[in-house]
């Protein structure tokens, strides 16, 4: 059997990528906000492996997520800020605060009674409390004149429809939150009306202002039905683009091509394929 790598091997092959004299002429000019993008990219690929079950591809984009990792550590080992040890400490410590249901004692071999019954509820609650308490601590350290916000935190490089749940979910935390999706709803039809009234003006700032107050509206009611936007969003993407390889599988049955077709011949199909769905 061929020797597998290991951790050590991946922070050693960090370090030879990195090395000034004999390393890889891209990886030495990167730093922290020129890898970014990658990142981002590196985790979208590993939730589409997850969300088409291919559980072999999966392995390998983990792999390029976690090397994203390791690249961090290493500039920051670098820079003298910190090191992959640093990250690795900081994340078990934070894990076992944030779990005292599980580690009562606050050490990694504390184990908790079994007999012990604890609900979902009550564990989403001291989840919720330690991460208020961390970002009091945080905000206690911070050496700004200006103040501090309670949605302060909440990375601005989320995709918009994550966000604007993140900043309702955590607006509602302390009250600022109707209590049913029924009031939501209502708030969508307002929207609705002031983008209508919008584009009758004309003006495109206006038109775009309300259209994305609609968007956050319907953020929230996705949020309050139990699910999230860019869950929803990418649900629809997905049955879209089934509806369309749909239109032009039975276009292509005629010898024909999406070019080729009128608009009101791919509406046509287009119900076809709708109601096939429903009988199937």
């Amino acid at each position: 059997m061929a020797k597998k790598y290991h951790l050590e091997d991946l922070l050693l092959l960090m370090e030879r990528l990195r090395d000034p004299d004999t390393g890889c002429p891209w990886d030495i000019q990167q730093t922290f906000a020129s890898i970014v993008p990658y990142t981002i990219e590196e985790a979208y690929e590993v939730a589409d492996a997850i969300a088409r079950e291919d559980y072999p591809h999966l392995m390998d984009e983990l792999g390029d997520l976690l090397f994203q990792v390791i690249f961090y550590a290493r500039m920051g080992q670098e820079q003298q800020l910190f090191d992959f040890k640093d990250v690795v400490d900081n994340l078990v410590t934070k894990l076992i605060r944030r779990h005292p249901h599980v580690f009562p004692e606050g050490t990694l071999t504390s184990r908790r009674n079994i007999d012990q019954v604890i609900s979902e509820q009550s564990i989403k609650e001291t989840w919720e409390r330690i991460k208020q308490e961390e970002r009091a601590a945080k905000n206690a350290r911070t050496d700004s004149s200006s103040p501090v916000h309670w949605l302060d935190d909440l990375p601005l490089t989320l995709p918009a429809l994550k966000r604007a749940h993140k900043l309702q979910k955590r607006a509602a935390q302390v009250g600022f939150d109707w209590d049913s999706p029924a009031p939501v709803l209502e708030k969508i039809r307002e929207e609705v009306a002031e983008l209508e009234e919008a584009m009758e003006s004309g003006l495109k700032a206006e038109v775009l202002s309300e259209l994305g107050d609609l968007m956050f509206a319907c953020a929230n009611l996705a949020r309050h039905l139990g699910s999230d936007a860019e869950t929803v969003v990418s649900q629809a993407n997905t049955k879209f683009q089934r509806r369309f390889d749909g239109v032009e599988d039975l276009l292509s049955q005629q010898g024909r091509s999406l070019d080729e077709a009128t608009l009101e011949q791919m509406e046509s199909f287009w119900q076809q394929v709708k109601v096939f769905e429903k009988e199937n």
